[in-house]
């Protein structure tokens, strides 16, 4: 692949399929007289689900019951777990119809202190393959292979019998020029530390008629943290500040089979776009005050972190509607039979002046003794999606099962 090196940040934002907003793939019926008005940040491969679990159940995860790769999605989670302690792998190929080597790794566990608290980690890994850079001329300036990359710890404690909070800190990195210089400006990594601050409400053992079941909520405000530049005259960019709250039911339809009905609702946090002023001719407007380009509807989204992130729900150019379009839902469920064998089936709608991320997941898992095995495949249903026609798989590693095998070889 060649990028010039003016758009080597833009290009990746696209590569991640985060940013893609396909303009020319969203008819007039869709957006319904609305304006485009997708919301961007840096390092958005935070935001890509990591494991195969969620990403079968239309990336659904925040009220889902605890597992190895909780810390992603609700930290608090992981002091209701039934294991002692796990470990996740997962491995997704990104764009994989345009290219082979863009993919994303996630290795994540927790271990349980006592029936009360939990500790976990984890580690997040993006390469966008090798890219070739050029200059505005075409002329061959070099390869470099862009990765990002998040380190995670957190903890996670019961504050009732029902009720759990959690908290995890990360380190963020992201070098995606080594450090060319661009347009006379020398470019370096971005870097950032974030904070996920969760809460996880559980109610078992409620009766549904003849049948028990179960309740479950979460809320998570993930990546509260520094914005991200990555050059000195490069304006600092929002991190995903992303809020997710959901819901989970789960009945019990016999000894050996259950069914999880799953619901998300996703926010970010960042400022809205505005819309600018522009002359008759085009042109930008410019306020001979500020010298800035003046703002014909919306705010000024060059805002701290603290006043971005309440700012995000009264700042969108066309109110109040606008505001509820830039919700993402997701629809998940999951059936087990005798906790060995999962089937699930989700669906992902984002509005279409937002970005128009639109599809239909399926997915499946299996347990035996130490091993599991999840698996997902993604069906976009309005335009292209950077995981169409790709399988993604996560490996889980049970070590309690682990611990009791290795106990009756003893005991024999």
């Amino acid at each position: 692949m060649k990028f010039s090196v003016e758009r080597e940040i833009v290009a990746t934002l696209a590569l991640s399929g985060l940013a893609l907003t396909a303009e020319a793939q969203i008819t007039a019926s869709q957006l319904s007289g609305r304006r485009i008005n997708t919301i961007t940040t840096a390092v958005p491969f935070l935001m890509i689900t990591p494991d195969s679990r969620a990403g079968g159940m239309g990336d659904a995860g925040v009220a889902s019951s605890a597992d190895a790769n909780s810390i992603h999605w609700n930290t608090a989670k992981l002091a209701f777990a039934q294991k002692n302690m796990g470990f996740a792998l997962s491995y997704t190929p990104w764009l994989r119809r345009l290219v082979p080597d863009i993919n994303l790794g996630y290795l994540s566990g927790f271990k349980k202190m006592g029936k009360d608290q939990a500790i976990a980690a984890s580690l997040r890994y993006f390469s966008l393959g090798n890219i070739q850079f050029t200059d505005i001329n075409g002329n061959n300036i070099g390869q470099f292979n862009p990765n990002e990359f998040a380190v995670d710890v957190a903890y996670s404690r019961k504050l009732s019998d029902n009720f759990s909070g959690g908290m995890a800190l990360r380190y963020i990195f992201s070098n995606l020029t080594n450090n060319i210089t661009v347009q006379g400006a020398n470019t370096r990594p971005g870097q950032s530390v974030a904070a996920d601050l969760s809460g996880f409400y559980n109610k078992p053992d409620i009766e549904m008629g003849q049948r028990k079941g179960s309740f479950s909520a979460g809320l998570t405000i993930s990546n509260i943290g520094a914005k991200v530049r990555y050059s000195e005259n490069a304006d600092r960019d929002f991190i995903p500040i992303n809020m997710r709250i959901g819901a989970g039911f789960t009945f019990e339809l016999d000894k050996f089979n259950s069914i999880t009905i799953l619901y998300d609702l996703n926010k970010l946090m960042v400022p809205s776009p505005p819309v600018y002023a522009r002359d008759s001719t085009g042109a930008p407007i410019i306020d001979p005050a500020t010298g800035e380009q003046s703002i014909l509807s919306g705010k000024d989204p060059d805002r701290g972190i603290v006043a971005g992130m309440f700012g995000s729900f009264n700042d969108a150019p066309d109110g109040f509607g606008e505001e509820m379009r830039e919700f993402t839902h997701s629809v998940g469920m999951e059936y087990w039979y005798d906790k060995l064998v999962a089937f699930r089936a989700g669906y992902f709608y984002e509005a279409p002046s937002k970005g128009n991320r639109q599809f239909v997941s399926l997915g499946a898992g299996l347990r035996y003794n130490v091993f599991g095995i999840d698996f997902a495949y993604l069906i976009p249903t309005i335009q292209q999606h950077p995981l169409q026609n790709t399988l993604r798989f996560t490996l889980i590693f049970d070590l309690d099962s682990f611990k009791s095998m290795n106990k009756g070889e003893k005991t024999e």
